[in-house]
């Protein structure tokens, strides 16, 4: 069963749609944990252990912690017109996909853990969140559509982070 850690104000009661998303990927594996933070937390970890200046989304241990960013999703849906729970949750399914071993760096590899990722959202009643043609958040990527979501691994020991 998943852990909840939960030092974010920007998406009330966020937690159990989180908790549940992570287990919809991962099973009741032991010793997950899904965390949400603001943009400042995760621009600290970012910094930390990928050396990347700025918020990001989410960020995967192989540690099993699964940390992602409320202030980012409530932005990136704004952006997009669609609800923050709504992109925290994919974040989450986003950042699990990683623990389970899905990887975003190939157009192949990217197109699996996307249809994972629609497949699980839908399963848990979300439907389709990648709101095909909607634009990206100020200070996204260029040319970063929605269905390429940016997204960073790493480890909390220092090695290189998981390439997605």
């Amino acid at each position: 069963m998943a852990k909840l850690v939960d030092r974010q104000e920007t998406i009330p009661r966020a937690g159990a749609a989180c908790k549940r998303a992570a287990e919809a990927v991962l099973g009741q594996r032991k010793g997950i944990t899904v965390v949400l933070v603001g943009d400042a937390e995760i621009a600290e970890l970012h910094e930390r252990y990928l050396g990347v200046a700025g918020p990001t989304d989410v960020l995967s241990f192989p540690t099993g912690e699964i940390v992602v960013s409320a202030d980012t999703a409530a932005r990136e849906a704004r952006a997009r017109g669609s609800e923050p729970l709504h992109e925290l949750v994919l974040y989450v399914v986003h950042g699990a996909l990683h623990l389970d071993g899905f990887d975003d760096q190939s157009p192949t590899a990217r197109r699996r853990m996307r249809a994972a990722e629609r497949r699980i959202l839908q399963s848990l009643g979300y439907g389709d969140v990648f709101g095909a043609g909607k634009t990206a958040a100020p200070g996204s990527r260029p040319g970063r559509g929605r269905g390429e979501p940016k997204r960073r691994g790493g480890t909390k020991r220092g090695r290189p982070p998981r390439k997605r």
